[in-house]
């Protein structure tokens, strides 16, 4: 049916707008840290960009993770609403 498989689709892009924020806050994160480490000379700033980069990368993992787990949900949903129009 047409609206389910429109629905679908937008769910897909929705998924993968998720994640590219995930990777948007992440590489901030990053980012933030790496220029934070090599910009300045104060200790506390130095350390939290060495806190920022680690944490930059776990949320870019965490969000390669739900995107991965999310998008095998959707292709299962898809599956089986094409075998229930089937039968």
């Amino acid at each position: 049916m047409l609206s389910d498989d429109l629905a679908i689709q937008r769910t897909q892009l929705a998924n993968e707008r998720t994640w590219l924020a995930y990777v948007r806050t992440g590489l901030t994160f990053f980012v933030a840290g790496v220029s934070f480490v090599q910009f300045f000379s104060a200790g506390v700033i130095r350390l939290i960009g060495w806190v920022f980069v680690p944490v930059g990368l776990a949320i870019i993992g965490f969000g390669y993770r739900r995107y991965r787990r999310s998008n095998r949900l959707i292709h299962a949903i898809e599956r089986r609403g094409k075998q229930e129009t089937v039968t």
